[in-house]
């Protein structure tokens, strides 16, 4: 947004903001200047009125007086950026001042016809101080923002020092040593840029961020069995082959996040992604439609290239040695009637052209409603074979044989079986890297296609790094160390599968008009209603080591709450109370999968804890509903969902009493955040199991009232079977959360530059 900070064309001040901290704190400074710039309008004032313009003229003035005097700190700290700050902060005083003089009633002289004061007899003044102030504030927060690049790049450089060091290290005892602070100076930069990457405005920056994290995050506990590896066998060419790997790969991932923040070389908008076929239809769509208001929007010959460079991307398809025969010739058969459906209205188009028409014809019209729809059909059979191939994939792949194989003949000192099973895995690879391409195809949105390429790219990598990790065992197979190192890489390419999954359904979403973004559900305890039970409690951050052992039942939850979601989505009645409950616990066990990474909103410890806590409620509440809807059923249908509400009756409160059982000590917090996380999961696999009965058992009942009761019949029937009020947790409403707009007002209300 290279004009205002809030798209507003009057104040443009020139500086492109990237970052909603930035955003949201000019959001109450235009709301002010507009105020008073509205006003304007009308001249003449009432007191009441001008003692209002008086008030905003004076906040807007004593605001910019301390947000200028907290710059100008951050410049006596910084002096690289002193100049250019102070000029910011002078500027910014300066038109505060003006400000506060033009709404200054004192100063201001009564009207000679009605007696009323008259103020803003400038108006070309107010609006150039506005501009003024706006320019120069929003350069001073950009400029401050500059300081939080710098912390980044100040964090990397230490992180790279260290890395140095660890690669060159020849003893365990100097190892540990050097391990133990890179991993410290690992758990400052991803503080450092998950906050950045949560900030960013631009959803492909924050997709690209997210990918090079999410190496760094994986990286760093290969790193540590590779380096031990070497250095226990360090003559082996397989071990430093490895771990040689791993580092390279870090380096590049610390490239790619100061290239994102920094905005150097390849990275941000200079970088291309690769064309495809979904970008090329919605292109090529535009053009077509464009041409019902201008039928010389674009040349006929430009519209028949456009079509043969978007045919010549099915390629990808086509020439794939895994798509098979009717696979092949469906596309084919569709790529060709994209050509003649095209064809035809670039004839109707040159006779339109021809007789001098102004607006498309009824001939054009019927030939653009069939090209579009021909081209329609193409994306829907490529994204059929993408997604087909890749679910196939998984499912094959989710036995994991290659690795369990590796694994055997590797503690087996199998070379030759070590030989054959690499073989295997690499044409797994092979083909997961193939499928993720044709992903990238359909996946429908940048950010999605940048997760695409990722996931090609880790796939890519790690296969090799597992072979020269089995390798390492087979020549070694009574080192322990070996033996971990070959698990950790295998453990990452299961990872890796479970985020392909993940990245299928978000592209689904896309395809079939949901986005693919969790809906939020914001429930972090309002003040004094939970921390009652957290009195002695200290609030803890996970480090690197902690947060990778936390990663797989992490990504368990966010698999368990995408398949919530999807089977809440089969119900009819979206309003329903076990739908609707269901749901919230869908997403908050989400918030603890993001936990798990170092993102979202549950920054701490006791973040997680207060999170479960209300999540145990909220648990409670879908078991009231679930005996509530158990009591219009027969026996054994009752039978069944009565005995899966005991279950996760006794799963939520066995959570409510962990939360409220305060701990002391880093080993006793993580231990607990360790049992939240299972207790959560297996909460959410006791409602997996209940949403599919309890939604064909309300489609029944509700069928059978519609056809054999009468609407009183049925109200009786209710009434005779709501339960008494019951005591406790059940009978409370969830209550506990804040709402989105009050957390989005908390959060705009935070001074970014005392942040810093």
């Amino acid at each position: 947004m290279a004009s205002s900070p809030c798209g507003n064309s009057n104040f443009d001040s020139g500086l492109e903001i990237k970052t909603r901290s930035v955003e949201q704190t000019l959001i109450p400074l235009v709301s002010q200047i507009t105020t008073l710039i509205n006003h304007k309008d009308k001249p003449k004032k009432s007191e009441r009125t001008l003692a209002a313009i008086h008030r905003v003229g004076q906040a807007v003035s004593v605001a910019v007086g301390r947000f200028v005097a907290v710059g100008e700190a951050i410049a006596a700290e910084n002096q690289e950026l002193k100049d250019e700050m102070g000029q910011a902060c002078f500027e910014a005083r300066r038109a505060g001042d003006v400000i506060a003089q033009l709404t200054d009633v004192g100063s201001a002289l009564p009207s000679q016809l009605d007696g009323r004061v008259t103020v803003f007899s400038d108006r070309t003044a107010m609006v150039k101080a506005a501009r003024l102030l706006l320019s120069s504030v929003t350069k001073v927060l950009v400029l401050a923002d500059r300081i939080v690049i710098k912390q980044i790049i100040t964090s990397r450089n230490k992180v790279l020092v260290t890395l140095d060091h660890l690669e060159r290290v020849s003893t365990f005892q100097e190892f540990v040593q050097i391990f133990s602070q890179f991993g410290n100076e690992m758990v400052e930069f991803a503080h450092l840029t998950g906050d950045r990457q949560n900030d960013l405005k631009d959803e492909k920056k924050k997709a690209r961020m997210a990918a090079a994290r999410a190496v760094l995050e994986k990286c760093t506990m290969m790193l540590l069995t590779a380096s031990k590896t070497c250095l226990r066998h360090p003559d082996c060419e397989s071990a430093r082959i490895n771990k040689d790997a791993v580092f390279h790969r870090m380096r590049c991932a610390l490239e790619q996040v100061i290239e994102i923040v920094t905005e150097a070389r390849s990275c941000g908008e200079n970088r291309i992604l690769p064309a495809s076929i979904y970008n090329g239809i919605k292109e090529f769509k535009s053009g077509v439609e464009c041409l019902r208001e201008n039928l010389y929007s674009l040349s006929p010959q430009s519209m028949s290239s456009q079509l043969e460079a978007l045919v010549e991307r099915t390629e990808d398809f086509t020439d794939s040695a895994y798509t098979s025969h009717e696979q092949r010739q469906a596309i084919l058969g569709l790529c060709q009637l994209a050509r003649q459906d095209t064809q035809q209205l670039v004839h109707a188009w040159v006779e339109a052209q021809s007789v001098h028409a102004k607006e498309a014809t009824k001939d054009m019209e019927v030939a653009i409603l069939k090209t579009s729809q021909s081209v329609s059909d193409l994306r829907r059979e490529l994204h059929k074979v993408a997604v087909g191939r890749a679910s196939d994939l998984l499912k094959v792949h989710g036995e994991q044989l290659p690795l369990r194989a590796l694994k055997a003949a590797g503690a087996e000192g199998n070379l030759e079986e070590v030989a054959e099973y690499s073989r295997t895995l690499t044409e797994q690879k092979e083909q997961l890297v193939e499928t993720c391409r044709l992903l990238c195809h359909v996946s429908g949105t940048e950010p999605l296609e940048i997760t695409c390429i990722h996931a090609e790219e880790t796939f890519h990598v790690i296969g090799p790094q597992i072979i020269s990790a089995a390798q390492t065992l087979a020549l070694h197979p009574s080192s322990k160390i070996a033996k971990e190192n070959l698990e950790v890489f295998c453990e990452a390419w299961e990872s890796q599968l479970c985020d392909m999954a993940l990245l299928l359904r978000e592209i689904n979403d896309v395809f079939e008009g949901r986005r693919g973004d969790k809906r939020p559900y914001l429930s972090l305890p309002r003040p004094g209603k939970h921390l009652a039970n957290m009195k002695t409690a200290k609030a803890v951050k996970l480090d690197a080591e902690e947060q990778t052992s936390m990663a797989k039942l992490g990504l368990e939850l966010r698999l368990l709450s995408s398949d919530v979601d999807t089977e809440v989505e089969k119900w009819e009645d979206q309003e329903h109370e076990i739908v609707r409950q269901s749901q919230s616990l869908a997403s908050m066990a989400y918030n603890m999968y993001l936990f798990t990474r170092g993102e979202g909103l549950l920054k701490t410890t006791l973040d997680l804890f207060h999170q479960a806590e209300v999540l145990s409620e909220e648990g409670l509440q879908l078991c009231s509903s679930l005996r509530t809807f158990s009591s219009q059923l027969v026996d054994e249908e009752k039978t069944v969902v009565m005995t899966e509400m005991e279950k996760l009756l006794a799963l939520c409160q066995q959570l409510q009493m962990g939360a409220k059982t305060p701990v002391q000590g880093k080993a006793a917090t993580f231990q607990k955040v360790d049992s939240f996380i299972q207790a959560t999961r297996s909460i959410l696999s006791v409602v997996l199991s209940l949403l599919p009965c309890c939604n064909k058992l309300n489609r029944k009942y509700k069928s059978e009232r519609n056809s054999l009761s009468s609407p009183q019949d049925w109200r009786e029937r209710q009434d005779a079977s709501t339960p008494v009020k019951e005591e406790g947790a059940l009978n409370t409403k969830n209550s506990n959360g804040f709402g989105v707009k009050s957390l989005e007002q908390h959060m705009a209300g935070l001074n970014l530059l005392e942040s810093k």
